[in-house]
């Protein structure tokens, strides 16, 4: 695996980094990998960074995600250790084309896109699978990025990865999604140039299908690299869920391919590891990100040691089929002495943005909130959006971030103003099946309701009940998220004392994410709003809850 060039600008950048580091995280932090012995615990993230790519430039190392409809789009995480993450940003401000992105899309948007670094820039390389595969670049992983330029059009095209071979010549291989395509189980290459602004060919060549291969199906999300005089494509196989991880490798680019299944859940708890990146640290040590699916919790970030044997990579623990690596639960750390550091979770909204963690379930809009209007808050401006009023999910304007552990407390105190017949507001833990805890004003009265969606599907159905028929415009609101992705509302008037809102509520993923937590306020009509004084994310403590 090749080493890459630090060069002058990367370099400045890294200055820039060491000058603006983020804080340790607190000792309430919902979840750190770092066990500070010198090991790591497994999931690095336990949070929904799905289909990850990372890469290494000097001795630090860069990772992306799939972000789907939510914005900002590609988050932007660094690491000194493949351990300790920090999120530095996102590279994709709004999704395009514009338009098709003003309302919720669930499920669509950036699939797993793949992040390089050639000739001293940073590339990343994203499909929508209704539009195509864009490219978009920068000089500094932080940004700023360029516009995204679609490099090649067409429905079902998932899963970029490029290639710029060692003669100069440049590749994209990708995937396809079988639900605008068709077809799936096909890996197809493509030439492009070596600027990656245009495709040179005017069809691919597929060079690996699953069903060549006995027990293979879903080979999809390539990522393609050259060493020990081969070409090796490390694919997942098999499913989301119940997959494994595929590594094909060929003398020449356009195969035949040979195959081995390198890493599967053996006799661990970690189903379908799968999915994500090769990297090699500055010591010359191996090791693999991938994914698994936990279900609500979303797609959790694994890191595992890689060796090789025989020309083939085993990833993890050695399992108990020759040749076919099992997943680790701890292991001694890539590189040692690195502070400890996690995304960040709570937000006391005094800075001039948003923490780095939020995100917006639809291309966002400057007026949708304010945190001048009354500084250490945020405001949130009442949305008049028809199709929410009996489904809080069709608002775009639903401010969350990613569940950050399996267990954990989210407490915020809200505060509704000049409330107009038809608002609702509050905290809410967002899938496919969701539930809020929020003020409702009706009859010109405030209720404190608590709201179940269900069942599981595109479209639940709403069902409130009403915790205090009249209740003050200011409370404090906390949802507690127990293992098994069940979580309980309480509320507390004086900011101290707690009173359950609800028992154990079952949530679920959302579209191809995981279950997210966050804010609302939306309504018949615009003209108010709700004052969030802070959002504390946290681990969940004693209790009671």
């Amino acid at each position: 695996m090749k080493r890459l060039p630090l060069t002058a600008a990367l370099a400045a950048a890294l200055l820039c980094h060491a000058a603006h580091a983020q804080s340790p995280p607190p000792a309430n932090a919902p979840w750190i990998a770092d066990l500070g012995d010198g090991r790591y615990r497994n999931p690095v993230l336990h949070a929904d960074y799905a289909d990850p790519d990372a890469i290494r430039v000097g001795d630090r190392f860069y990772m992306t995600a799939s972000s789907f409809s939510n914005t900002p789009g590609l988050p932007l995480l660094e690491s000194p250790d493949l351990v300790n993450w920090t999120l530095v940003g996102h590279a994709l401000p709004a999704l395009t084309p514009a338009a098709n992105f003003a309302t919720p899309q669930y499920g669509k948007g950036v699939w797993a896109p793949c992040l390089r670094y050639h000739n001293g820039r940073f590339y990343i390389f994203y499909p929508d699978p209704d539009s195509g595969i864009y490219v978009i670049e920068a000089e500094q992983f932080r940004g700023p990025w360029s516009a995204p330029r679609l490099l090649l059009a067409g429905r079902g095209l998932i899963d970029p990865a490029p290639l710029w071979d060692d003669d100069g010549q440049a590749y994209l291989l990708h995937a396809w999604a079988f639900s605008r395509a068709g077809k799936n189980n096909v890996i197809t290459l493509r030439r492009m140039d070596a600027g990656a602004t245009r495709m040179l060919d005017e069809k691919g060549r597929d060079i690996i299908n699953g069903a060549d291969y006995p027990g293979y199906h879903t080979v999809e999300g390539p990522k393609i690299y050259k060493a020990n005089g081969y070409y090796y494509v490390f694919a997942p196989a098999g499913g989301v869920e119940q997959g494994w991880q595929a590594v094909f490798r060929s003398r020449t680019l356009a195969g035949p391919y040979e195959v081995r299944n390198v890493m599967d859940q053996g006799d661990t708890p970690v189903n379908g590891p799968h999915q994500g990146a090769w990297v090699d640290a500055p010591d010359g040590s191996n090791w693999f990100l991938h994914f698994q699916d936990k279900g609500a919790y979303g797609r959790v970030t694994h890191l595992q040691p890689m060796q090789w044997k025989d020309g083939w990579p085993l990833i993890g623990q050695a399992g108990r089929k020759p040749g076919t690596g099992e997943p680790l639960i701890t292991h001694a750390k890539p590189v040692q002495g690195k502070p400890l550091a996690t995304p960040p979770t709570s937000d006391d909204f005094s800075a001039a943005q948003l923490g780095l963690q939020w995100q917006w379930g639809a291309n966002a809009r400057p007026e949708w909130y304010s945190l001048s209007a009354r500084p250490g808050t945020l405001r949130l401006y009442t949305q008049a959006v028809e199709d929410a009023d009996d489904y809080v999910r069709a608002s775009p304007a639903i401010l969350t971030q990613k569940a950050p552990a399996s267990r954990f407390l989210a407490t915020t105190r809200i505060k509704l103003d000049q409330a107009r017949d038809g608002d609702r507001a509050g905290l809410i833990v967002n899938g496919m099946q969701y539930a809020w805890l929020g003020l409702r004003r009706k009859d010109k009265v405030n209720q404190l309701v608590m709201t179940v969606c269900g069942p599981f599907g595109p479209r639940c159905k709403e069902q409130s009940t009403v915790v205090l028929a009249d209740a003050p415009h200011e409370l404090t609101l906390r949802a507690h998220m127990n293992e098994g992705a069940f979580v309980n509302f309480s509320y507390s008037v004086d900011g101290l004392t707690f009173k359950p809102a609800s028992g154990p509520f079952p949530v679920t993923r959302g579209t191809w994410v995981g279950a997210q937590v966050g804010l609302f306020s939306i309504g018949k009509q615009a003209g108010s709003w709700l004052d969030v004084e802070h959002f504390d994310l946290t681990a969940p403590g004693s209790g009671p809850y």
